[in-house]
């Protein structure tokens, strides 16, 4: 703590000097000195602190690419997790559903390359005339792509992703790699739970096995 405050000092003093408003590397919490502020631009959070993740979806599985307590540009990312999901399959996939960040012309052409449609509107004035078909077509692209946006919500609310209060650097990297673990293993759980369910009440005799089946569906998709 003592070695904390006074790197502390020494960027104020420094600051203060030289009549500048931001440093490299500035201390911002005492307890968690790796911790770096992060401007988002958020509507009523326009800075965040904590490590900024990098994560891709894949058949309800969340697989974390990317972690770092400096803030990056995350479009660059977007090879590395292609080419991981062919490595993990043995094939590039159909399509990729990613935010307008991902959105670039290298992004673009090399996933054109390789006969990867990426979702989104085409770089460039948007057209006049829009069909229903390719209105349908983003809609139901938007939909996928929100996968890991819940994914990242139910992290925080129910595998306490926000509430990471380890001390140094690589303890919170573990902890944050843990939690996508656990969340991974209990939707194969649920899935695992639920074939067993479907299994159980396939055959049953009473008149409502339909109606259970049909909850059990919803409930654990």
């Amino acid at each position: 703590m003592l070695l904390v405050v006074v790197e502390v000092y020494r960027q104020q003093l420094w600051l203060y000097e030289n009549k500048k408003q931001s440093i490299d590397d500035r201390i911002v919490s005492l307890t968690q000195p790796h911790i770096r502020p992060i401007v988002r631009g958020k509507a009523g959070k326009p800075v965040e602190f904590g490590a900024k993740l990098s994560a891709s979806c894949f058949e309800g599985y969340v697989f974390l690419d990317h972690i770092s307590w400096n803030n990056f540009n995350e479009s660059g990312d977007l090879k590395a997790q292609v080419e991981a999901f062919k490595n993990f399959t043995g094939y590039y996939p159909e399509s990729v559903h990613v935010d307008k960040i991902y959105r670039t012309r290298e992004n673009r052409a090399w996933c054109k390359e390789r006969g990867i449609i990426m979702s989104g509107p085409a770089l460039g004035r948007p057209p006049v005339n829009v069909s229903k078909e390719k209105k349908k077509q983003d809609l139901e692209s938007e939909r996928i792509r929100n996968c890991i946006e819940g994914k990242f919500g139910q992290a925080k609310r129910r595998f306490s992703l926000n509430r990471v209060m380890a001390k140094l650097s690589h303890t919170s990297e573990t902890a944050i790699a843990i939690t996508f673990l656990v969340m991974n293993l209990s939707t194969h759980l649920s899935r695992v739970f639920y074939a067993f369910l479907c299994l159980f009440f396939k055959n049953r005799p009473f008149s409502h096995s339909n109606i259970i089946e049909n909850y059990l569906l919803a409930r654990y998709r």
